[in-house]
């Protein structure tokens, strides 16, 4: 019977055969573990605990204790406090406007956060984050929908451009109370350097570096390196959809890279019939278990034709294959 299990196992998940010992062994071990509180209840002699008078005289003292102080209190007031859960008594939060980009831990907690979803949003503006509109907080993972329902009338974005020009005004003013000497040689610098910025033109992604990334508005050193890392593990972007599994782009560096960052050659490719397994544990899409799978059934099986015949491994679903396809060389 153990022969005819281990060599369905070996079949079904397409492992090696120490690999289909040790899952039934573990499966044996799982068993055990799941029956043992039945068996140990159906065994043991379970005798019901018998209060003594004495215990339950104070039990009832107590009771009446309770029953008194509760006479005593303002019905009002505890009839509203048991109306409230535990989470809402303490969690109830203070409205105000604030400004998602400046706002402290504790100001996040004052408006209805949890502790560590605040610090998750400071460790994102540490790391270069910006909220450029009011829809890139639900970006923040686990943010509620409903919270930001409730706080977006509060919501007040600084103008960035708006307080430069205020200052550029600013400083204009002052340059006239000097003289107009000042001023003329201000307008020549300002219109030497409007020629001298490059106008941005479209790239190739995939063989981009780190200074063209940073051209971009919204993208800084930080997050160009994170996108070139990304790309570079991938072998290549074969869509713009994959854009969007960049962590940490917000809104304005993900419209700056769809416009700027086109696909214009061809991704590395994967041998996927003489890879080893430590080569495809290498790629985002695979974990190092499906490649040791991979590797294992294309040992059984012979070598593999299309991405069709990947299907028949049951650790990699369609969604894997799909996007995994065009990274394999056949």
């Amino acid at each position: 019977m153990f022969k005819r299990l281990h060599s369905i196992v070996r079949d079904y998940f397409g492992v090696s055969h120490k690999e289909a010992r040790g899952f039934i062994g573990l499966l044996i071990l799982t068993i055990v573990c799941l029956l043992t509180p039945f068996v140990y209840r159906f065994l043991s002699d379970r005798k019901p605990v018998d209060t003594s008078i004495a215990d339950q005289r104070k039990l009832d003292s107590l009771v009446r204790l309770m029953q008194a102080e509760d006479v005593k209190q303002p019905q009002t007031g505890r009839r509203f406090d048991n109306d409230k859960t535990t989470l809402e008594h303490f969690s109830e939060p203070k409205l105000f406007s604030f400004d998602p980009n400046t706002i402290s831990v504790t100001g996040w907690q004052q408006l209805g956060l949890p502790r560590w979803l605040a610090e998750r949003i400071e460790k994102y503006r540490n790391k270069g984050g910006q909220f450029r509109k009011k829809e890139d907080l639900l970006r923040i993972y686990d943010f509620p929908p409903e919270l930001y329902e409730q706080l977006e009338p509060y919501i007040t974005l600084t103008d960035k451009r708006a307080s430069e020009t205020s200052g550029r005004a600013l400083t204009d003013n002052k340059s006239l109370a000097t003289g107009h000497e000042q001023s003329a040689f201000t307008e020549r610098t300002e219109r030497k350097e409007r020629v001298a910025r490059p106008v941005l033109q479209p790239f190739d992604i995939n063989t981009a570096d780190t200074s063209q990334l940073i051209a971009l508005k919204g993208i800084g050193a930080t997050l160009a390196g994170r996108i070139i890392k990304f790309r570079d593990a991938l072998g290549g972007f074969v869509s713009p959809d994959q854009f969007h599994d960049i962590y940490g782009l917000d809104s304005l560096g993900l419209t700056q890279l769809l416009t700027f960052g086109k696909i214009r050659s061809s991704v590395r490719k994967i041998p996927v019939n003489t890879a080893t397994v430590d080569e495809l544990d290498r790629h985002p899409f695979l974990s190092r278990r499906q490649a040791q799978v991979i590797v294992t059934y294309r040992e059984q099986h012979g070598a593999y034709t299309s991405a069709e015949s990947l299907k028949p491994i049951r650790i990699l679903d369609a969604k894997t294959i799909e996007k995994l396809a065009p990274y394999l060389e056949f």
